[in-house]
């Protein structure tokens, strides 16, 4: 399916029988990436260590790293365990560290910290307010052994795109350093090392460049990497002894992912073939677009005002007929072909839908039509959420 004012090169129908998966990842793959798995690969042959040389070279480049400041260190395991890898390896261990919270992944690094023994604070906002510069000056300016930010790229528990821009500038003009978790905004949203400061990025295979769950990677700055030895509390997770590894070998310090990695490689060919990180944005601002419109005119609100909307994936108020339950409604649409994503919010019930992986306008359209039917079935007469929602909405209008 594709629409016509959708210039990205034409997605791959899921397998028949599989549904779409309107996550933040895992998501949909193309054909091409599943079918990269189904040979066997030797994690010390040559030809492995020239797909894992690949990926780190092509991730760079995605980063635009043209004053060869950064390298590319991939880890096994889900996102969070890079988020902890990154943590554990570029904070020493007498850091003091300012954590940005507003939804689940910020507290979960604020957890992680805690849990291996950095010293930290932390600014919550709450579920759905974007943490600002002036939050983060303020913060800085009230402490001075704060020597690193932390903060999440795209908060997917609410779908909110947080202000990187203006964090990053307010860090960097008081003399501190940025880490981002970047998880599922890296290959579609922009971030440069020629636009940007940082110090690290983490991301995972199964997001934006659209390949499948099994290991993440840092983008880190070649300086901290080189002062972090002897820094991380895990073996596993050492950042600084897998980059020690695979500067050295070519090989991961412990079994790798292989087919994961050969399905990551047919993932970047896609990615590149359609017109890299741009062309991917475009794709997925389109279809949180056609989702939003044809939502709103069956009657749903989205928690976020258009101003914080990212384009990864959006959350709407569950209606307030009191018809509407959201298993029920889970359970059609997933009959109907189409995985949604439970809500996160503590105040109002919710639910989400992911704009990203290998979905296009004319999916979008398909979710709407198959919502509609949902409500129908359901006996559902109204979509409008409570009027808590609304109160809730007005919140972050500004």
């Amino acid at each position: 399916m594709t629409n016509e004012n959708d210039t990205s090169s034409q997605i791959q129908a899921p397998i028949p029988g599989e549904p779409w998966l309107l996550t933040p990842g895992p998501l949909t793959t193309a054909a091409s990436v599943k079918q990269a798995m189904l040979r066997d690969w030797g994690s010390w042959d040559e030809e492995f260590r020239s797909m894992t040389k690949q990926l780190r070279r092509e991730l760079l480049a995605m980063m635009q790293d043209t004053r060869n400041e950064y390298e590319c260190v991939p880890i096994q395991g889900s996102g969070t365990f890079v988020v902890e890898a990154m943590l554990g390896t570029l904070l020493p261990r007498n850091s003091r560290t300012l954590v940005l919270v507003n939804g689940a992944y910020g507290q979960r690094m604020a957890g992680t910290l805690k849990r291996i023994g950095r010293d930290h604070v932390v600014i919550d906002k709450g579920d759905y307010l974007p943490p600002r510069g002036a939050d983060v000056q303020a913060a800085l300016s009230a402490d001075a052994n704060i020597s690193h930010v932390v903060v999440v790229h795209c908060e997917t528990s609410s779908g909110i795109l947080n202000p990187i821009e203006e964090i990053s500038e307010v860090v960097y003009a008081a003399g501190r350093k940025l880490l981002i978790d970047s998880m599922s905004g890296f290959g579609a949203l922009p971030l440069t090392a020629d636009s940007l400061q940082f110090e690290a990025i983490v991301s995972s295979a199964n997001k934006c460049i659209e390949g499948v769950p099994g290991f993440g990677f840092v983008l880190v700055r070649r300086s901290e990497l080189e002062q972090a030895e002897g820094c991380c509390h895990s073996l596993s997770l050492d950042i600084y002894e897998q980059w020690v590894q695979m500067e050295k070998t070519g090989q991961w310090r412990y079994t790798p992912p292989t087919h994961v990695v050969a399905a990551f490689i047919e993932a970047l060919r896609l990615h590149r073939q359609a017109g890299g990180v741009s062309a991917r944005l475009q794709r997925y601002t389109n279809n949180r677009d056609v989702l939003v419109a044809g939502m709103q005119s069956l009657g749903f609100e989205t928690l976020l005002s258009d101003r914080w909307l990212s384009p990864i994936i959006v959350t709407f108020f569950n209606p307030a007929d009191k018809e509407f339950e959201f298993e029920r409604f889970y359970a059609l649409m997933k009959a109907k072909g189409f995985i949604i994503y439970p809500g996160k919010l503590t105040v109002v019930d919710s639910f989400r839908i992911g704009c990203i992986g290998q979905l296009d306008a004319g999916v979008m359209q398909s979710v709407v039509k198959a919502a509609g039917l949902c409500l129908a079935e359901m006996g559902v007469t109204s979509a409008q959420p409570p009027s808590a929602a609304h109160e809730e909405r007005l919140k972050i209008a500004g």
